[in-house]
C-alpha cells in the first residue's frame, strides 16, 4: 500500500505514514546517513509517538532560540 502522507525535507529526509490493519506504519528515510527505519504501531502508540516528537521539537526550539529580556515595568 502506498503512503497516504509523505513529508520530504529539502535536505533529503523523508517521513511516510500509512494505515495498516490495527494501526499505522511509519517509515523514515535519511539518505545522506544511509538510514531507514520502519515501524508498525497501534493507533495509541502512534498518538503517543506523535506527542513525544512534538514535545521534543518544542523543547529543542526553546533551547535553540534566545529569550528576549523583558524590561521591568
Amino acid at each position: 500500500m502506498l503512503p497516504v502522507d509523505t513529508t520530504q525535507d529539502t535536505l533529503g529526509w523523508a517521513l511516510a505514514a500509512w494505515a495498516i490493519a490495527g494501526g499505522v506504519a511509519l517509515q523514515l528515510d535519511v539518505p545522506g546517513r544511509d538510514f531507514t527505519a520502519a515501524i508498525d504501531m497501534t493507533r495509541d502508540e502512534a498518538r503517543a509517538f506523535a506527542r513525544a516528537i512534538l514535545a521534543a521539537a518544542g523543547d529543542a526550539t526553546e533551547r535553540t532560540f534566545p529569550h528576549p529580556q523583558i524590561p521591568e515595568a
